[in-house]
């Protein structure tokens, strides 16, 4: 075993350590009432099904090492409410809409975040601050592992906090957040249930959650599980037109899934350990093939703890580790498995925080990942692999007065090596076995002035780099997903890129503003790109009962790296009143980017402008709300795809709080696309945008209890 694969089992074992020790450190420390990381996670009655209609408090960005409120333009936070009326069948539906985050939706199953036009590895996907490992980046039509319909709260960030979770976050880092490891004291036991039917799928889903914890401010156990199940049917959609042929639902596009997890820790004022474990299983069809369905499954078990600090420099000591097993069979009509997946990931994180020094307060700490990979069938196109990955990071921030400076850096050092060609390959196309060795680094500037009361100017400056994949690097084959051959390149290079971003915000009493500039230039962007060559490819589908091989002329992609540039802005306000008796709100979003290559070649599969209007009224236990929403055409579109249209979209929600003896209850009645507009997601890949159009007119029922 090397040095590098030992690491991850000895911070493993130092945390059984620090675990080991908490129990006596939160009967005998107590931190000041002032602390600034005392616990912040949301109460279960906030973010259950069956929330009430209030003003919430600031709210805190736990993915933020100094547990700042959600003061800056780089930080998104989604829970409470508006997660519980967002929430869809993957993480990246229930997101889609925000301002600056798409969906890159390969059938209403499959789907991953965009943000501000970049996905797949420049941006980092987490669960609970921990690497959520799964295939999702390697291709578009294979789903997210992970359960939206137990997430309590959704963060995204930007800027120098981002660095802390990994140099390859060009984009952002994805943090979802749920209770499995319980981290603080609720007080007795608490739990929701919610089930939702209806919608463009005929969904049937239900998810409850169950806490037992001591009362606030006591030290002792904590409990934690939970569970879901979700059945869906073929997407309903407006009449279409795909291949030559009219249809009124998306083929293939049912599915299941089904999710449990348990969990245990010590929680008290000092602090928290705990251990979770996770099952998740999830079938679906592929859009873009009649007859070949996806069985995913992933398992993980983690650990995460925090220890409070009472006195000296050092303030918190928090630490995570965690191990996953992954796998996918890609199975054809006939039952028989074309390809398997297969993943094993460990990770495990060290972070400090330190109190003022000298203005200064701040975190740093280090942070390991390993993961195995193999892809095994005839059409597996990229060779088994192993990632290692260890990083440095620090985060530091200034105040005084009106102005605020903070800065992050990072230093990573990342293999990648492919296993090459099996002894027995019927075809060889890996070649041998070869490794190579990467030192990314990445550095992030921002800035505050708070210019009158409630305004601040912000801005933030960035350079960071990013390490080629295992796909980017040895891929070479046939990928359906993409209809095309795909070719890796072993000599590519850091992906650099150099982002600037201005903001101004306001937020006081009622109203709030945020306009958001951002740029990034890229000197090394990795893309596929067309090399004009076509090759003769050998496909195996059939269905029950028999199967054929297929073979076809489909065109050659090569991964390289090209300059680039993306570039856009974002727009948001909100303002709450006061009329008749009614409490109103009225939201609105506008954001578009734009990206090219050196020359002036769109990048490929951008969202168009996107314009939002909500209005919600509440009066009592009853909330009305109205939302419309208008994407225009994208015409700016790569050379090898063709022009979006606009569309205009119209969603209405009715729902009441009730009582059903001592539990709160609410049910809610959502109208989808009310004008059954026939809609397209420009984000899609285009060899299964025509095949997939949006949801047609549909009405879905929730029904929540809190207990």
């Amino acid at each position: 075993m090397t040095s590098s694969s030992k690491r991850p089992t000895a911070l493993l074992a130092l945390c059984a350590c620090l675990s080991a020790l908490l129990p006596v450190q939160a009967q005998t420390s107590t931190p000041p009432a002032t602390d600034p990381v005392s616990p912040s996670v949301e109460p279960k009655s906030d973010t259950g099904p069956a929330e009430k209609a209030q003003n919430l408090p600031p709210v805190v960005v736990t993915g933020n090492p100094l547990r700042n409120t959600l003061q800056d333009a780089w930080a998104t936070r989604l829970g409470g409410d508006e997660l519980a009326a967002r929430r869809g069948n993957s993480l990246a539906a229930t997101l889609d809409g925000l301002p600056g985050v798409a969906a890159s939706a390969f059938g209403p199953q499959a789907s991953r975040p965009i943000l501000r036009g970049l996905d797949g590895d420049r941006l980092r996907i987490l669960a609970n601050g921990g690497s959520a490992f799964d295939a999702a980046s390697l291709s578009p039509d294979h789903a997210v592992a992970l359960d939206p319909l137990v997430i309590e709260s959704v963060e995204i960030l930007r800027g120098p906090a981002a660095l802390l979770y990994g140099g390859n976050a060009l984009g952002g880092v994805i943090n979802s957040l749920d209770n499995r490891v319980p981290k603080e004291a609720r007080g007795g036991h608490s739990g929701a249930v919610e089930t939702r039917w209806g919608g463009a799928a005929s969904q049937r889903q239900v998810a409850g959650v169950w806490d037992f914890a001591p009362e606030r401010g006591q030290s002792g156990w904590a409990w934690h599980a939970d569970a879901s199940r979700r059945l869906s049917e073929n997407q309903r959609s407006p009449l279409f037109v795909a291949e030559g042929e009219s249809a009124r639902e998306v083929r293939n596009s049912a599915g299941s899934q089904r999710a449990a997890a348990v969990g245990a820790g010590w929680v008290g004022p000092a602090g928290f350990a705990g251990l979770s474990l996770d099952d998740f299983h999830a079938g679906y069809g592929v859009t873009a093939e009649p007859d070949v369905r996806i069985a995913m499954q992933r398992q993980r078990l983690g650990h995460e703890g925090e220890w409070r600090i009472a006195e000296g420099w050092l303030q918190a000591l928090r630490w995570q580790a965690a191990r996953t097993r992954y796998a996918h069979d890609e199975i054809e009509g006939s039952g028989e498995v074309g390809t398997h997946f297969a993943l094993r990931g460990s990770d495990a994180r060290l972070e400090l925080t330190h109190r003022p020094m000298a203005g200064l307060s701040g975190a740093f700490g280090a942070q390991w990942e390993s993961q195995a990979f193999e892809a095994l069938g005839d059409e597996a196109f990229v060779p088994s692999t192993r990632t290692r990955q260890q990083g440095l990071f620090v985060f530091e921030q200034w105040q005084q007065g009106a102005w605020t400076l903070g800065a992050g850096a990072r230093k990573e050092r990342v293999q990648q090596s492919s296993a090459g060609d099996a002894p027995d390959a019927e075809e060889p196309r890996f070649g041998a076995a070869q490794s190579r060795r990467f030192a990314p680094r990445s550095l992030a500037l921002q800035g505050r002035w708070q210019a009158a009361p409630g305004w601040s100017l912000q801005a933030q400056w960035s350079d960071s780099q990013r390490a080629p994949t295992h796909y980017e690097l040895f891929a070479n084959g046939l990928h359906l997903a993409t209809a095309a051959f795909e070719r890796g390149d072993p000599h590519l290079g850091l992906e650099r890129a150099k982002g600037q971003e201005l903001a101004l915000v306001y937020a006081q009493g009622g109203s709030s503003f945020q306009f958001n500039l951002h740029r990034q230039r890229f000197a090394n962007y990795l893309l596929l790109r067309a090399t004009g060559e076509e090759v003769e490819a050998e496909h195996h589908h059939g269905e029950e009962g028999g199967a054929e091989e297929v073979e076809a002329h489909v065109p050659v992609y090569a991964f390289e790296g090209v300059p680039a540039r993306l570039w856009g802005y974002e727009v948001q306000a909100s303002h709450r009143w006061t009329l008749g008796g009614w409490a109103w709100q009225l939201t609105g979003s506008l954001d578009r980017v734009r990206g090219e290559r050196a020359g002036g070649e769109p990048l490929p599969r951008l969202a168009p402008q996107r314009l939002s209007l909500g209005l919600q009224l509440r009066q009592g236990d009853w909330t009305l709300r109205v939302d419309a929403r208008h994407a225009k055409a994208q015409t700016r579109v790569a050379a090898d795809d063709r022009a979006t249209p606009g569309y205009r979209w119209l969603d209405v929600s009715l729902s009441q709080g009730f009582k059903l003896g001592g539990l709160d209850g609410l049910w809610e009645l959502k109208l989808q696309n009310l004008g059954n507009a026939l809609a397209y997601n420009a984000s899609t890949l285009a060899t299964v945008r025509d095949l997939a159009p949006l949801p047609g007119r549909n009405a879905q029922l929730r029904l929540g209890l809190i207990f």
